[in-house]
């Protein structure tokens, strides 16, 4: 496989869902197109069109106390009140992470800022849509910067920062924004090397990046301390195979689907295998 065809095959922070991604969104995107935007307020009117009448209604009540209010103690309760009816009745995690983050910005402490960006970097890791990626990734910068801002060494959230890029816009197919991720968390790596996750984050910029002799290494010495971790298994088999080295990108497929044990992830693996050889 030549260096320039990539399949990425990127593991959740949290369990072991499979994100498969398509090339073009990654590496082919052209900055000269027009680039579409993700309007949340259309969002959340075209969610309410599928509510029920007295779920509409208690909506719109809580949307109407938000507007009245001019107490930012009320306003954050009104936020929280729609977060928790989006997730709990509906299920609606979008809208939930939105109006917790629209909270977190009023309420203004570290921890609540932390918590809401933590929310949209997670839902932007397992995103599909490049437009929704892009939108999730604006506003869990957002976050992350309002919370540096408190607290400036805080090494988590500089990591937190740098994945939103990479992970964001970068991983939509803005190479710029995956350079302003990996200089963001070279910054912690260079103080203290021994940040895994950093490490973790840098390898997947660079497998993003294409550049995949600094992937490798990178993600080898995540695993050279925690052997276990499926996304740099994973994330190492890619760049493996995307630099054409076919016998340690089988090796590591091999090891990933020992690690993973799921039929589905298996067979999504072996078809990677096949396009190999």
């Amino acid at each position: 496989m030549g260096g320039g065809i990539l399949i990425l095959f990127s593991l959740l922070f949290f369990g072991t869902t499979v994100a498969k991604k398509d090339p073009v969104d990654t590496h082919l995107a052209s900055s000269a197109e027009a680039t579409p935007t993700f309007n949340i307020d259309n969002y959340i009117q075209a969610e309410k069109k599928k509510l029920s009448l007295s779920q509409l209604n208690y909506v719109n009540h809580l949307e109407n106390s938000i507007s009245r209010g001019d107490v930012k103690e009320q306003q954050v309760k009104v936020y929280n009140q729609l977060a928790s009816f989006w997730d709990d009745s509906v299920h609606q995690h979008e809208i939930h992470n939105y109006y917790t983050s629209l909270s977190a910005k009023l309420v203004n402490s570290e921890k609540n800022l932390t918590f809401a960006a933590q929310l949209m970097l997670d839902g932007l890791r397992n995103e599909q849509d490049p437009v929704k990626r892009g939108w999730k990734g604006e506003q869990a910068i957002e976050l992350f910067e309002k919370a540096i801002a408190l607290n400036p060494d805080n090494d988590n959230l500089k990591v937190g920062l740098g994945s939103c890029y990479v992970f964001g816009k970068g991983m939509a197919g803005n190479p710029q924004e995956t350079m302003k991720g990996i200089q963001q968390l070279l910054q912690v790596v260079r103080k203290d090397s021994m940040n895994m996750q950093a490490q973790l984050v840098l390898g997947i910029g660079g497998v993003i990046s294409t550049q995949y002799d600094k992937a490798v290494d990178r993600l080898l010495t995540v695993l050279k301390y925690q052997p276990g971790n499926l996304e740099a298994i994973s994330w190492l088999a890619d760049a493996y195979a995307a630099k054409g080295d076919k016998a340690n990108a089988l090796k590591w497929y091999e090891i990933s689907k020992r690690v993973v044990n799921n039929p589905v992830y298996s067979k999504e693996v072996d078809e990677r295998i096949k396009m190999l050889k």
